[in-house]
């Protein structure tokens, strides 16, 4: 699953006050910081004199056509996503942290699990079974940068699973300060006709109730310091018509994500979320586009291509590492230029 989200419909025209309230409303503030891990990061990877231009040097628009069922997985598709296995390397920014990550096995849980690693971290790693073969690369990359990597398949749309996935990663990695929850649900359907009660469930315990459960666990065993990042989307500000229930579950998660961190100040626990635009993951090839309309995936935005799973994974970084203390219950944005989020 692995996180995996989109941006499928057109932005719609702000004028400058409106552009710019929005901004701040979903934290803009910090942006710099982000900013400058990442570009360190990348000039890391390619070479200091190698800067690469991020509208031209990744995958563009006409993407093949292609499907698969779900889940879908990273290693069956064209091209197949760059989540950092061998670009990304860490300067030691998440030392000692113990970190659980939900959807790890693919898309942007697969990155933020490989930089968390190559950043010092020890992960516990959840997916699910039908997603083992993505899995399996991603425990092989962390225990190759010298970390713990304990993995953990398992339906996150069980309550009860959920208390005995936090149970298991406290137990595995000797206990847990940093919580990443990116497995989402999406499949676009055109009209409200067509979406039943059982897909808007599947998408809300997926998104929403399984967030809400494995944070309320992973709570318990949680001291100051800790972190928890969710996982929102562009999607929650901006929402296509053909993801009625998929928009919905990211705003909540942007929602609640900013009143648990003013609950949880006093106990020095941050909160933050990241709301990703188009990137190429396998929601988009497994149900999440509607039919014919892959190939154009994220030519909308300023960027005019989807992102890779690598250039949001900074973002995951710096939230969990020790510089942004001042920041909780904000919202950090990887969009590809549109200005939303």
């Amino acid at each position: 699953m692995g996180a995996k989200l989109t941006k499928l419909g057109k932005v719609l025209p702000m004028n400058g006050s409106a552009q710019q309230s929005r901004r701040k409303f979903v934290g803009i503030i910090g942006g710099a910081t982000l900013a400058a891990g990442a570009i360190a990061n990348a000039e890391a990877a390619q070479g200091s004199d190698d800067k690469p231009n991020p509208v031209e040097d990744y995958p563009k628009p006409p993407y093949p056509d292609q499907s698969q069922p779900w889940p879908g997985l990273a290693s069956r598709m064209t091209p197949r996503p760059n989540h950092g296995e061998q670009s990304y390397r860490g300067t030691g920014r998440l030392r000692a942290r113990k970190a659980l990550i939900t959807g790890a096995d693919s898309g942007i849980g697969r990155a933020t699990a490989i930089a968390f690693a190559r950043e010092g971290a020890d992960i516990a790693l959840n997916y699910l079974e039908a997603e083992e073969a993505d899995a399996h690369e991603v425990v092989a990359l962390i225990r190759n940068a010298g970390r713990k990597a304990v993995p953990l398949p398992g339906d996150i749309r069980s309550e009860a699973f959920c208390r005995r996935l936090v149970a298991d990663a406290v137990s595995g990695l000797g206990g847990l300060d940093t919580l990443v929850n990116v497995a989402g649900r999406q499949h676009a359907v055109k009209s409200i006709a067509d979406l039943t009660t059982e897909l808007v469930d599947w998408t809300f315990k997926t998104n929403f109730y399984a967030m809400f459960w494995i944070t309320k666990a992973a709570l318990e065993h949680m001291r100051p310091g800790s972190v928890i990042i969710n996982t929102a989307s562009e999607q929650a500000y901006d929402p296509s018509p053909w993801l009625l229930d998929y928009a919905p579950t990211k705003a909540a998660i942007n929602n609640f994500s900013k009143a648990l961190a003013k609950q949880l100040v006093e106990r020095g626990i941050r909160v933050n979320a990241v709301a990703p635009g188009p990137f190429w993951t396998p929601l988009q090839v497994s149900g999440g586009r509607l039919p014919g309309t892959l190939p154009e995936f994220g030519e909308t935005v300023p960027y005019h291509r989807a992102g890779q799973p690598v250039e949001i994974a900074p973002v995951y970084v710096a939230l969990a590492a020790g510089d942004l203390t001042f920041s909780t219950g904000q919202t950090y944005g990887a969009t590809g230029g549109n200005g939303i989020a």
